[in-house]
């Protein structure tokens, strides 16, 4: 097993965090923060968007079984990288998208996916997702973790995080785990 770590924002965490935990591959994923300049940041500070942070995960996967330019393909089409700082109704620099990367080899295979992404004119605007070294990531507080899962039945996870997730089901079957 190769083990490896991907750390990307596309909005929510608690909406991305329920797709990429179904993921083949995928051994965990953790909510957090990355990206500011507030050490230690928690919810509150990244949600007034003055700590430069954006919501993201860590990924930590199997690179034997998915790579991280599949990781990223599907991180691209699991929200909209069009739009700047914002995702849905949830506006702000915390919800940007954004590939930290790790080492010059990610951050190479991010510049090939989104030229790839730009060329084929999958999007119908440019794409506009940063790409940033990591620092430092910082895990969320533990209410986070595993969000839709433990929550799946308030409205929020039924109204915005059931259909993203159950498009995703539908769009990639061959990508999931069997993992419950």
């Amino acid at each position: 097993m190769q083990t490896e770590l991907a750390t990307l924002g596309n909005g929510c965490f608690w909406c991305t965090e329920a797709i990429f935990s179904k993921l083949k591959g995928v051994l965990s994923v953790v909510s957090g923060y990355a990206g500011g300049n507030n050490p230690n940041p928690d919810y509150k500070s990244v949600c007034s968007g003055n700590t430069g942070h954006a919501e993201c995960l860590q990924i930590e996967f199997d690179a034997d079984l998915i790579s991280f330019e599949q990781l990223l393909y599907l991180f691209f089409d699991t929200h909209d990288p069009t739009t700047l700082n914002r995702q849905g109704n949830d506006v702000g620099t915390q919800y940007r998208s954004v590939v930290f990367y790790r080492n010059e080899e990610q951050h190479t295979i991010a510049k090939q996916v989104i030229a790839t992404l730009e060329a084929s004119k999958k999007f119908p605007h440019p794409i506009v997702t940063t790409l940033e070294p990591l620092v430092d990531f910082y895990p969320a507080e533990d209410y986070h973790q595993d969000y839709f899962a433990l929550h799946g039945h308030e409205p929020y996870c039924q109204l915005v995080i059931r259909p993203k997730v159950e498009k995703f089901i539908h769009s990639y079957p061959e990508w999931l785990s069997d993992k419950p």
